[in-house]
């Protein structure tokens, strides 16, 4: 047992050296001079250590009633060194719901592209934080979450609120291995949330349909020439309306030769991030000879813009509501939207190929749409089935573009007023 006497006198050495108090507990003299407590104890067999203060700040009597009060914790099941790096940590991060689940974003978001990061804290911040964001995590409950998670569900986002409990159960869970909860309310009332309904974006599926959808949506009139010539081309491509916005010049290559292509780069596809990264995910696309006259007609009208189809400010390119207008313009809501065009090919082609005896062209028409492949040999049968590719996509354009408006009358030269 120690004295005050000796700890008050204990000297410094050219190493650190311990002091032994009893029931594990012991003084620590650093090389420095400087002095703390420190208390040894075992947990299923194995040894741990405590840190309980510097001294002379904490006498040896207060040591020894710390040592005491770690060693009733113990006896009741609590590992107090576990308990002291749960609550620095929670110092550190904070206690309530929304400062541990900023803490986890901030982790989390590296791994993930920046615009989807950005809507996930978005949705956390708009449906979670203000009904138990200021509560402690410890004390947030399944009810609780529930009813944050109904909310969503009255206004109709039915997979919105399911999507946003899988963001909160992340959160828990990063929580629990960081030692800052105990269990995932979130993950006991998925079954308690009402089935998603499917979401079926409206589309034509006959070839008639898709004739007449494009019709009406090429007579809107005072449409102007940029958002005409991005849904023509959005038609005959079947790529995403995202893709087709944010078309940019350079990405088409040999518009006057005899094998042009629009060539995506893997980071504005619909990848993981690792993907995106990897040049060999870029996205070739052929052209059929309407597709070339689509772009060279943008290319022509817009100017000095780097986008192909610019705003008429030629700034920036279309907003991502444009195309949808259009096609409300044209009476086609509830029938046929933007996004529609790529159930529209893969309908309408597969049928064709199965009435024709082509089983092969279902792989083509799938990589025509930008659906991933796994396996290393991705890029290498994009490129073996360019050729038949090249004939899928002309054989589509000159089925769909039959008796359409001819692109002359897209007022191409002009800019529309007011």
């Amino acid at each position: 047992m120690l004295t005050d006497a000796q700890c008050r006198n204990a000297q410094p050495g050219p190493k650190r050296r311990k002091l032994s108090d009893g029931q594990g507990l012991f003084l620590v003299i650093h090389p420095s001079g400087s002095k703390s407590w420190a208390w040894k104890y075992r947990v299923g067999g194995r040894e741990k250590k405590l840190g309980i203060g510097p001294y002379p700040l904490l006498s040896l009597k207060q040591a020894r009633d710390l040592r005491d009060e770690a060693r009733r914790k113990l006896l009741s099941g609590i590992d107090p060194a576990q308990e002291k790096l749960n609550r620095q940590r929670r110092a550190a991060i904070g206690e309530t719901f929304e400062e541990i689940a900023r803490s986890w974003h901030a982790m989390k978001k590296t791994a993930l592209t920046p615009r989807y990061a950005e809507q996930v804290l978005d949705r956390l911040v708009a449906n979670i934080f203000p009904y138990i964001g200021s509560m402690p995590i410890g004390d947030v409950k399944p009810p609780d979450v529930l009813a944050a998670l109904r909310r969503i569900e009255k206004r109709g986002s039915l997979t919105m609120a399911r999507e946003v409990r899988g963001h909160v159960s992340e959160v828990f869970r990063w929580a629990i291995s960081s030692g800052l909860a105990e269990g995932d309310p979130a993950s006991l009332i998925d079954k308690a949330l009402a089935p998603a309904r499917s979401n079926h974006r409206p589309a034509a599926l006959t070839i008639e349909e898709a004739r007449q959808a494009l019709n009406s949506i090429e007579k809107v009139k005072l449409a102007y020439w940029s958002t005409r010539l991005a849904s023509r081309l959005l038609a005959l491509t079947a790529a995403r309306p995202g893709m087709v916005r944010l078309a940019e010049r350079s990405e088409f290559e040999g518009l006057d030769g005899d094998s042009p292509i629009w060539r995506v780069r893997a980071a504005k596809m619909k990848l993981s991030l690792a993907r995106k990264a990897d040049a060999s995910f870029d996205f070739v696309i052929p052209l059929s000879r309407q597709s070339v006259e689509v772009v060279q007609a943008a290319i022509a009208a817009g100017g000095p813009s780097v986008w192909l189809f610019p705003t008429e400010s030629r700034d920036g390119p279309m907003s991502d509501s444009t195309l949808s207008k259009l096609y409300r313009d044209a009476g086609l809501t509830g029938r046929h939207v933007p996004h529609g065009w790529r159930a529209s090919f893969s309908t309408i082609m597969n049928e064709r190929a199965a009435r024709e005896d082509r089983p092969g062209d279902r792989i083509v028409i799938d990589m025509m749409l930008a659906h991933v492949q796994s396996g290393v040999e991705m890029a290498y049968n994009r490129a073996a089935y360019m050729g038949r590719r090249r004939e899928i996509a002309q054989e589509w354009a000159d089925l769909l573009l039959k008796d359409a408006l001819p692109i002359e009358s897209f007022s191409t030269g002009k800019r529309r007023r007011g």
